[in-house]
């Protein structure tokens, strides 16, 4: 089949989330079981050029005249990522604003042209689509205009987190020049917007969203984002597909981030890892204190509110007991991060990087006994699978596609993979952390089981990619 991948970044080109990580992972994945890839992306600023080759030439009919644009194309893992090329995003430094705190005022008319640009693209190029696969709010318009245009191809339209929808003025449509049906709009008559994400949702063929729960999720008001009531209506239309993780970059055996390397056959470089680390960082050297690590944006939505809220913040409470170490790494809310960093000072068992980088992710991941994350909700989530694939087990809410990785120990001790908490709140939090010391400190043998059940988990792409083949074989036999 000839499937087409319309997505506003994507990995190893542009990347601002992880959404990137699945274009760049799932991609390749269809293409290794004999598909014909494409991903249509736009071509920014920063991508270096090197490698691309010249596309085609074509034109976007936009307001009261027509737009022209370009595509340049490279292949890479099987797949052909193809660029569109406009001052929209050739002359702009980010993908969606400057930085991510600032949007660009014209994005609803970046978007909306490079959603109207991909029927021209397979005009222009004369590739037979199959499939199109529009992911997240950016590509939300692209099933309205495959209808608008008669284009030939079926499209399936990815959540890959509902809270980020697209909402811009109603009146933000004229840049398009076209008449929009009613359901690409939210809200009251009074007061209607433009909704992208909602035009995917109501206009696609097939709905799919990054994991079994997250879509049970999303049809409650609880997690909906306002949409529920769509998502109950078109549930027959939908489906959870968890995502897989890249277990070429993600890999304890040959991580180019550190040396001390081991598989589950020998655990002993994760040892040796977790030594080097809590010297690093100021721990006490001592393989029988359990480190926990946090690896995330340090936001509400994460547990930091549960974490440090209050007027008696769990974090502390827990720290105060000092039967283990927390490593934290992230950057995000400054007024938790100056918590974080108080707390640091009273504490010789917490130590905080606020900072990312891809050296520290991976070191922590190694190192680490425990990854925490109390996340108030989480689509897929990929740390947990990173934990699991490194031993590291996570202690977790469960949410969305921690609940579809993750097996609680305490539940089914024989196949277990890690601590769930069933609520988000510091209690359950405490209940969760210190459960998994004592399974540390009391059941070593356990433990090591535990991690190998953890890293032979199947996180890969191959189960996931033959899921959606089997939903576009499905679209397509329908004719």
């Amino acid at each position: 089949m000839n499937i087409l991948m319309v997505s506003s970044e994507a990995v190893p080109f542009s990347k601002s989330g992880g959404l990137a990580d699945v274009l760049g992972s799932l991609s390749p994945a269809l293409a290794k079981k004999g598909e014909d890839v494409r991903i249509f992306m736009p071509m920014y600023s920063f991508i270096d050029r090197k490698g691309f080759r010249k596309g085609v030439e074509f034109t976007v009919p936009m307001m009261n005249e027509d737009v022209s644009v370009s595509t340049v194309s490279r292949k890479l893992g099987g797949v052909e990522y193809v660029g569109l090329e406009h001052p929209y995003f050739t002359k702009r430094s980010g993908i969606y604003g400057d930085t991510s705190f600032t949007p660009y005022a014209d994005n609803a008319e970046r978007f909306m042209l490079f959603a109207k640009a991909v029927p021209y693209y397979l005009k222009a190029s004369g590739w037979k689509c199959d499939v199109v696969h529009c992911h997240d709010w950016t590509a939300g318009l692209v099933p309205f205009y495959i209808k608008e245009t008669q284009t030939k191809a079926h499209t399936v339209f990815t959540i890959h987190n509902l809270a980020y929808q697209g909402d811009f003025s109603r009146f933000d449509t004229v840049f398009g020049g076209d008449r929009f049906p009613e359901e690409v709009f939210s809200g009251p008559a009074e007061a209607r917007r433009l909704n992208m994400l909602k035009a995917g949702l109501e206009l696609s063929d097939k709905i799919t969203t990054v994991s079994p729960t997250y879509a049970e999720e999303i049809q409650t008001e609880k997690y909906g984002c306002g949409l529920d009531w769509l998502l109950r209506e078109r549930k027959d239309d939908l489906e959870g597909i968890l995502n897989g993780m890249d277990t070429h970059e993600w890999n304890p055996r040959t991580d180019k981030f550190f040396t001390e390397h081991y598989s589950y056959k020998d655990i002993s470089g994760k040892k040796a890892l977790k030594a080097r680390i809590q010297e690093a960082y100021g721990f006490k050297v001592d393989p029988d204190i359990p480190l926990f690590t946090m690896i995330s944006r340090i936001a509400d939505q994460k547990g930091y509110a549960e974490l440090l809220g209050g007027n008696h913040p769990v974090l502390e409470e827990l720290l105060y007991q000092e039967n283990f170490q927390l490593l934290v790494i992230g950057t995000g809310d400054k007024h938790y991060e100056e918590k974080l960093k108080d707390a640091e000072k009273r504490h010789d068992n917490l130590a905080v990087n606020i900072a990312f980088s891809s050296v520290t992710a991976h070191e922590a991941e190694g190192a680490a006994d425990f990854f925490l994350m109390p996340s108030r909700y989480e689509p897929c989530g990929l740390n947990q699978m990173y934990s699991l694939h490194y031993g590291t087990l996570p202690v977790a809410h469960r949410t969305g596609g921690l609940a579809d990785t993750i097996i609680d120990i305490t539940e089914h001790p024989g196949t277990g993979t890690g601590f769930l908490m069933e609520n988000l709140s510091s209690e359950a939090i405490t209940d969760a952390v210190n459960r998994a010391v004592k399974y540390y400190r009391e059941n070593r043998e356990g433990m090591e089981k535990a991690i190998t059940r953890a890293m032979t988990t199947d996180l890969t792409w191959d189960k996931s990619a033959g899921e959606y083949i089997e939903l576009y074989t499905m679209l397509k036999n329908k004719g």
